[in-house]
């Protein structure tokens, strides 16, 4: 999580962080976003793709079929490159997809992702 935080401060990106340990915890939130209609949903939603307790996959895809917060904009993170992986969350409606290196100055890279997602215009090109 500290180089999750490193990476939106090297991009200048001020932001109100909420942080889940698990998949249950994560669909859980999403669940108590979804009763409450005066809670924020996340704009952002940066997604380990293994988490414990339920996968990322499954995350994502609860995400979508929310009533409120299917739009935020998800990021899968991963260690894994494989094309497979990709392409599942893909389908299940990631924004992107960013591997996660072993070089520090390669992960704050994760920050300038996350800048452009928020502010690409929005609608159809």
């Amino acid at each position: 999580m500290f180089l999750v935080h490193e990476a939106l401060d090297s991009a200048k990106i001020k932001s109100d962080i909420c942080v889940l340990r698990d998949g249950e915890q994560a669909t859980s939130y999403v669940d108590e976003l979804d009763r409450d209609l005066t809670a924020a949903c996340p704009e952002i939603v940066i997604l380990d793709i293994n988490l414990p307790r339920k996968k990322g996959s499954e995350v994502l895809q609860h995400i979508r079929n929310s009533v409120r917060c299917r739009n935020a904009v998800v990021i899968v993170v991963s260690t894994s490159d494989s094309f497979v992986d990709r392409q599942v969350v893909t389908k299940l409606g990631a924004n992107a997809y960013f591997r996660k290196p072993s070089d520090y100055d390669a992960f704050l890279k994760l920050g300038d992702l996350v800048r452009d997602l928020v502010n690409r215009p929005s609608g159809p090109p």
